[in-house]
């Protein structure tokens, strides 16, 4: 099976009431514990690389992983770049193989980010490639991503129909109070996502697959797995689960993943060298660290986005 483009997955997410998980990659362990998971799942996915992971692992061997993912579970897998910032980052995956991309103009002008992402969803299109816009930027730090709570602003609903209208995107990355990274909400703050807003978005564009970027859930099991071995990461609450729930049986069809995926990393590598201080052999303590990666993937995927069977 070839790699595939979001578009029918997205239609059948939005008629079933689930949406389907985007997980952020950056190696071999990611991958495979990630796609070991869907198969066992029956799942679809979206594997998704930053501008960051790009310039890590290098375009080439990070497509060839893939292809081989695909090769092992025959999943419906669509390769989509995270946060692409301009047209020319957008233009180079879709040349080099990305069935979707996603273009970030949240930090221009409403006009200049139609203009921007009208440009990119041109030239996508023509490809056969699917185009993710955003609309509202999320606080919080990720890769190249920093937006400071000052500068941060929730969705405009009266905004997104001119938006899609005029760029043509198939889908609409959404800020309805989701965070980038693992310090989302301080203990005793209460994490609230606004679907106020996501109604009224889902009311002006009907059938229209939205997405939730910094859905990450910071399961406190791993922080205080990093924490007991070592690790000095602060005190923070995610987005509740149940929460990401109810916007998947709504009009989010995308929840992007990433923090969980690096802390559920970190704890096993770190639990590892607590246990075997002396081990030099990188296969002993990335074998754990993809089975963390396993294990989570096949708890969002029943749990978090329920699109397990519907691959």
């Amino acid at each position: 099976m070839p790699l595939v483009t979001s578009k029918e997955m997205f239609e059948k997410a939005y008629k079933g009431g689930y949406a389907i998980g985007a997980f952020n990659v950056n190696n071999m362990e990611i991958i495979q514990g990630i796609t070991e998971a869907a198969k066992e799942e029956n799942a679809p996915l979206i594997l998704q690389v930053s501008a960051g992971a790009r310039k890590y692992a290098n375009h080439t061997y990070l497509i060839k992983l893939v292809e081989a993912a695909i090769i092992e579970t025959d999943l419906p897998i669509c390769l989509h770049l995270d946060h692409g910032d301009s047209f020319e980052l957008c233009k180079s995956c879709i040349d080099g193989g990305f069935t979707s991309v996603m273009i970030d103009g949240s930090h221009h002008s409403f006009e200049d980010n139609i203009a921007l992402t009208k440009k990119v969803v041109e030239y996508a299109h023509e490809r056969g490639v699917t185009v993710e816009g955003e609309l509202g930027r999320l606080a919080g730090i990720e890769d190249a991503v920093n937006v400071s709570a000052e500068d941060a602003s929730y969705t405009r609903p009266e905004e997104v129909e001119e938006f899609v209208s005029r760029t043509g995107v198939d889908s609409l990355a959404i800020a309805i109070g989701t965070s980038h990274g693992a310090y989302k909400f301080k203990p005793g703050q209460k994490p609230q996502l606004r679907f106020d807003i996501l109604e009224e978005v889902e009311k002006k564009l009907p059938g229209f697959p939205i997405v939730l970027h910094g859905a990450s859930s910071v399961i406190p099991e791993y922080v205080e797995t990093i924490n007991k071995f070592g690790g000095k990461m602060p005190d923070a609450i995610g987005i509740p689960e149940d929460m990401l729930r109810k916007a998947a049986s709504m009009a989010v069809c995308k929840i992007n993943i990433d923090s969980d995926l690096r802390l559920a990393m970190t704890a096993a590598i770190r639990e590892h060298f607590a246990e075997a201080p002396s081990d030099f052999d990188p296969r002993q303590y990335l074998k754990p660290a993809r089975s963390n990666i396993k294990a989570l993937v096949k708890h969002k995927l029943v749990n978090v986005l329920g699109c397990n069977g519907k691959a």
